[in-house]
């Protein structure tokens, strides 16, 4: 395997493509122990140094914050939330993808493994996919909860969110499995329509939601209720997370031929897909700040960090 992906030149373009933020080929890693991330880039390196700190990033916040959301979905198994099934598989996705930039490390300088990459490549696969799919099934099931509140007490059997689960896993998979083999004309045009798919519903749904809410005031009042103003200010974060994650590549994609070809791969690229990198972190923290009580946390520090607000009795 080896020996065959060192003269594999379409295999060493899709890698480079594929993965902006180490600008790897396979001829380099089989050829010198000294592999260079920015080969290609040398003198345009600051986007991928940016994507390459939001890796890390991800692996010293997302890890354990991926990991306290799936403890704290377990610990609350015999009361879930009807969206939690996408949650803890959103969760141990963007866990799975930061353990690998660990993976991604140690092949770099020391394994040096072709497997290894190809292992990396359907990560970048499963994190290109995942997070949107999910997502959008998350939007998908409070857009119901909202707008058709009778459909939806209709739909809350978990059967339901089982099968949507095991549709996103497979398109995931099937996708990472592609973009791991490779030779796909325009393959990267599938991601580009993916995300722009994913971020146009998700917007759609998170303005449909705001908007529902905010009409929702009781006859006479000026404010809404406290549980809903709270809905309101969850499902807002939620949307700024959205067009902070997505809007870079959703933007910028569509006009890669307008690009001069370094500049596409050595800024464009990796810094967008910094964008969607560090949602690994930024969702679970968003989640996490949320609750009273975070599984291994005191409940000092929950209630320091915590955005949640306590019930206050209203006056009107």
């Amino acid at each position: 395997m080896e020996s065959r992906l060192s003269y594999d030149t379409s295999f060493s373009t899709i890698l480079r493509n594929s993965l902006p933020s180490s600008n790897l080929t396979a001829n380099s890693v089989n050829k010198t122990n000294a592999v260079n991330v920015f080969e290609g880039c040398e003198h345009m390196m600051s986007g991928i140094i940016f994507d390459l700190i939001i890796q890390y990033f991800n692996v010293i916040i997302g890890i354990p914050a991926n990991i306290l959301v799936l403890a704290n979905l377990i610990n609350t198994r015999n009361e879930p939330l009807t969206s939690d099934i996408y949650l803890g598989c959103l969760a141990f996705m963007d866990a799975y993808f930061g353990f690998m930039t660990i993976i991604s490390s140690l092949n770099l300088y020391h394994w040096k493994s072709a497997m290894a990459w190809m292992a990396l490549k359907f990560s970048y696969g499963v994190k290109d996919t995942s997070g949107p799919l999910f997502l959008s099934c998350v939007c998908l099931d409070r857009f119901i909860a909202v707008l058709f509140p009778i459909a939806f007490g209709q739909l809350k059997n978990i059967k339901y969110r089982i099968g949507l689960t095991i549709i996103v896993l497979l398109l995931t998979f099937a996708y990472a499995s592609a973009k791991t083999v490779g030779g796909i004309h325009n393959f990267e045009k599938i991601f580009t329509g993916e995300v722009l798919f994913a971020f146009t519903w998700m917007v759609v749904c998170n303005v449909a939601i705001l908007w529902a809410l905010k009409r929702s005031r009781g006859t006479g009042k000026d404010e809404m209720n406290p549980m809903k103003r709270k809905a309101f200010k969850m499902v807002l974060s939620i949307l700024i997370i959205i067009i902070t994650n997505y809007l870079p590549p959703v933007a910028m994609f569509p006009f890669e031929d307008h690009y001069p070809p370094q500049v596409f791969s050595c800024y464009v690229q990796p810094v967008c897909f910094a964008f969607v990198n560090i949602s690994s972190t930024i969702q679970p923290l968003t989640y996490l700040s949320r609750l009273e009580k975070v599984p291994f946390l005191p409940e000092s520090c929950v209630k320091k960090f915590s955005c949640k607000e306590k019930d206050k009795p209203s006056k009107e």
